[in-house]
């Protein structure tokens, strides 16, 4: 019997028009937002204005190996509707180290939580930049695991 989660994000416009983003799941690695197939195991949903145009994007964690770094890792893909239609905005191999957590803040800033090659712990800002997401800043680096997530939840 196939296991079905149903994750509902009721969204508004600048013009005040509501949107739904529904993120659904089949098995352990497949996965739909709206109609668009996500074929990769899932670790995050959220709903945010990543690329300043006044309208929420979908921000969905995933699990998956890429071209250009081939084991597997945290990734974010994020989309948008167009008519109505989900549709990818950026699906990110890497963004400065090694992806544990993610979620949108205000502004269209998007803080990570993540490890570097010696075990240490960073928060990282990003914005769109146009083409994906660009570093903004550290909120806090060189730490311990606990310390991040306090700095990552704010």
């Amino acid at each position: 019997m196939p296991l079905l989660l149903l994750l509902l994000f009721f969204t508004t416009t600048a013009s005040g028009q509501s949107r739904l983003f529904s993120l659904s799941r089949t098995n352990d690695s497949l996965y739909h937002l709206n109609e668009w197939r996500i074929g990769y195991p899932v670790y995050r949903f959220d709903v945010g204005d990543v690329d300043g145009d006044g309208t929420d994007d979908a921000l969905v964690g995933v699990v998956k190996s890429t071209r250009f770094y081939p084991e597997k890792a945290r990734r974010i893909f994020i989309f948008h509707l167009v008519d109505g239609k989900v549709r990818p905005l950026w699906m990110g191999s890497k963004l400065g180290g090694i992806l544990e957590d993610f979620r949108y803040t205000k502004g269209g800033i998007v803080r990570s939580l993540e490890t570097t090659t010696d075990g240490k712990y960073v928060v990282a800002e990003y914005r769109w930049q146009g083409f994906g997401l660009g570093f903004e800043r550290f909120v806090v680096k060189n730490t311990d695991k606990e310390n991040a997530l306090k700095y990552f939840n704010q």
